[in-house]
């Protein structure tokens, strides 16, 4: 049985989607550069995204965290599995 994303920490949120070649692919869109990035790249997209030094560091900052959140609803918004907000 395939666990929701939701009820993994951020950090560990981060590292899936990390793995995803869809959130490569918009991590990519947002750096403006063709295609996908790597796994890694992803990962310092998310952690330059998030003002953190380590995807780990979601899991114990608020505000960290709460970037998180806000990249996986632009993210959701970029896929079309929600109405893209406003002024991004």
């Amino acid at each position: 049985m395939k666990r929701d994303l939701d009820t993994f920490p951020p950090s560990q949120q981060a590292g899936i989607l990390c793995g995803q070649e869809r959130f490569r692919e918009f991590a990519a869109s947002r750096l403006q550069i063709p295609g996908a990035v790597s796994s890694a790249a992803a990962g310092e997209f998310v952690r330059r995204e998030c003002d953190v030094t380590s995807r780990a560091d979601l899991d114990h900052y608020g505000d960290a965290a709460a970037r998180w959140q806000t990249l996986r609803t632009e993210y959701d918004a970029w896929r079309g599995r929600i109405p893209a907000q406003q002024g991004r």
